[in-house]
């Protein structure tokens, strides 16, 4: 647009006399011309067209009016109108009815496994090979040993140097072609003669002087049954059972000798209920209250079974504690498992005859013996369940020899007494 022109747009008509006539000046605010006034084809050629500029071709003023708007969509123009309007528009594609069809010369892309495709360049992690065979063979005895020679014996055998060998649990043993069972060893024998032999002699003493072994042994069995479980630390389940055996000594010794072992029974179903009643408060999950349950209920058993040597006759505990201390120290001998389980029992029963003797109960000392011997082994097995440390053989291992054997002495003591 001339600069000139666009200064003076809205400024009014200029009249006559002003300046020079001009045919476009004096019609600048009159109405456009309409169709019907022009001809057929005369705006159809101008429609697109520049306004004219002084000087050059006079223009049709309708003309000039609509030259930069947009076509009208009335149907006064071509139809193809909306076509020239996108005429530099990409094309858009129809999307074609099969997907496939789209691929159909393009190669196979085979399935990829996305977790390898991450570790791809990683360098492969190379995992320990385990040689089952020389596994197995490292823990086989020698050829010439006496368990070689009776066939390979079920249990691992006793040494005098003790098993130190110590897996992590026993489906590891199991798969290694071992027993989960490792006997206590020389150590815990020698602490459990010891501590049966002072049993012997301080029930000579009378049961003021049996006290305080018999404390120690419920102490050990106290923390001993809850080690083998797997369950440590369990202070609470510890004290609890040692005081249910304290409670039952006490009330051994306040009643008669006749009410002693009622006096054990109604000690040990007040502490079940006590137990079972505590277990129930607990906010643990079912699983591991069950197994506090069992758990607490056996410690607390056994230890107030200790109590038995309090009640029994004191002949009876003399012989039987003696028969205990051999049969273990006897067992863990290195022999084979059978000859050493016969030698065992033979060395019990002959400790009974020996110290029946001395005591006066003649030959059926024997018997106490037999008993005796017979439960510490069973005592012994039950310690030998010793995954992962020997904690288990000092304590389980010393006092479940003896725990066991107390109800069967008081029982057989009063059978031959």
């Amino acid at each position: 647009m001339d600069v000139a022109a666009a200064e003076t747009a809205y400024l009014p008509p200029v009249r006559e006399g002003q300046f020079p006539a001009d045919a476009a000046a004096q019609t600048a605010y009159l109405p456009p011309v309409r169709e019907a006034q022009l001809p057929a084809d005369a705006a159809a050629e101008t429609a697109y067209l520049p306004p004219v500029r002084d000087g050059q071709p006079p223009v049709d003023g309708a003309a000039a009016q609509t030259a930069y708007l947009p076509p009208v969509r009335d149907g006064r123009f071509p139809a193809d109108a909306a076509a020239a309007e996108t005429a530099y528009l990409p094309p858009v594609r129809e999307p074609q009815a099969d997907a496939a069809a789209q691929t159909a010369y393009l190669p196979p892309v085979p399935p990829v496994d996305v977790a390898a495709a991450e570790t791809a360049y990683l360098p492969p992690v190379r995992e320990p090979q385990v040689d089952v065979a020389a596994a197995q063979a490292a823990h086989l005895p020698d050829a010439g040993s006496p368990q070689a020679a009776a066939g390979g014996a079920e249990w691992s055998p006793p040494t005098l140097g003790g098993n130190t060998l110590r897996a992590v649990d026993p489906a590891q043993a199991r798969a290694e072609g071992r027993s989960p069972i490792i006997d206590p060893g020389p150590q815990s024998a020698i602490l459990t003669a010891a501590l049966g032999l002072v049993l012997a002699g301080a029930a000579a003493l009378g049961h003021y002087a049996l006290l305080a072994p018999l404390v120690a042994l419920q102490g050990l069995t106290a923390a001993g049954w809850f080690r083998l479980n797997g369950m440590w630390p369990a202070r609470q389940g510890i004290a609890l059972a040692f005081a249910g055996a304290l409670v039952a000594d006490c009330a051994v010794l306040a009643v008669d000798g006749a009410y002693g072992p009622g006096a054990i029974i109604g000690t040990l179903g007040v502490w079940v209920l006590l137990t079972l009643v505590l277990q129930l408060r607990s906010h643990a999950d079912p699983d591991e209250r069950m197994y506090g349950l069992m758990a607490s209920v056996a410690s607390a058993a056994l230890a107030i079974a200790c109590t038995g040597f309090l009640a029994a006759d004191w002949k009876a505990v003399s012989a039987g504690a003696a028969a205990v201390a051999v049969a273990v120290f006897a067992r863990a001998l290195p022999l084979p498992t059978a000859p050493s389980v016969g030698v065992s029992l033979a060395a019990a029963a002959g400790a009974g005859i020996a110290v029946g003797g001395l005591v006066g109960l003649g030959a059926a000392g024997a018997l106490v013996g037999l008993v005796a011997g017979a439960c510490a082994l069973v005592g012994l097995r039950v310690a030998a369940y010793d995954y992962p440390s020997k904690f288990v053989h000092m304590t389980a291992g010393v006092a479940l020899p003896l725990a066991v054997a107390a109800p069967a002495v008081y029982l057989i003591g009063r059978v031959v007494g």
